[in-house]
């Protein structure tokens, strides 16, 4: 029998029970588990050698949103653990819904009609602070997109859009800008609107990821960690 069991208090949900390929065809499971993931967020290799792109995966280190430099975010991400990090290597979630839904007033009021730059070159630069003129052109090819600090959804959800890629926000003071992006930053990854994952060999993970920041905690580029990526087009643009 298929059950379900909230994993913390703004996000998360351990679904047990599924057994084999006719559960997960089972269209009462299936709906299940699509209002687990709209209302919960989450549901339940850095080595160069074998991969060319983990300089760029060291960035995941840091919070984010996969897609904010698209016009269409992905509407949700999947991770099968295929093997694990001995230490570290944990993902962490943070709902950026519950985040913006526990603001005081007085702030949903002040970031309603902000707008920030996202950019591929702001994630990077966490981790290359001083790169080369060749890595800093690579970074630019990747197109940048500006979008509301606030999202509006229609479905009448409200969350805000941060992490690493956001740059700045636009027609405001430079240091002023970075100040409140931190300062949200901080608030939304609070451990009360967080959720850290602890890897098994054959987990699968599915979060919303239009709602969710997340981030892989450190771990040995030797451990050979690898989780197998699928992502789901989303069908709503930002805001």
């Amino acid at each position: 029998m298929v059950d379900t069991a909230a994993l913390s208090p703004h996000l998360g949900v351990r679904v047990t029970g599924v057994e084999g390929v006719a559960d997960l065809l089972d269209d009462a499971v299936v709906g299940r588990c699509l209002e687990a993931l709209k209302w919960r967020g989450v549901l339940l290799s850095l080595d160069p050698t074998v991969n060319p792109l983990g300089e760029y995966l060291k960035g995941t280190f840091h919070w984010h949103i996969d897609g904010t430099t698209d016009e269409v975010p992905v509407k949700a991400t999947t991770l099968t653990a295929r093997h694990v990090a001995m230490t570290g290597g944990q993902t962490e979630f943070a709902s950026t819904y519950a985040a913006y839904e526990n603001l005081p007033e007085a702030d949903r009021k002040r970031y309603e009609g902000l707008r920030v730059h996202h950019s591929f070159e702001a994630s990077q630069r966490l981790v290359t602070p001083h790169p080369s003129e060749k890595e800093a052109a690579a970074w630019r090819r990747v197109p940048t997109h500006e979008m509301s600090l606030v999202w509006k959804r229609r479905d009448g959800r409200r969350s805000l859009v941060i992490g690493s890629t956001a740059e700045y926000i636009v027609g405001m003071d430079p240091a002023e800008s970075r100040v409140l992006l931190d300062e949200l930053l901080e608030w939304a990854t609070a451990p009360r609107f967080r959720y850290t994952h602890e890897w098994q060999e054959g987990d699968l993970v599915v979060w919303d990821n239009t709602g969710m920041l997340h981030r892989a905690l450190r771990y040995e580029a030797s451990s050979q960690r690898t989780l197998h990526r699928t992502t789901i087009y989303g069908d709503e643009a930002w805001s």
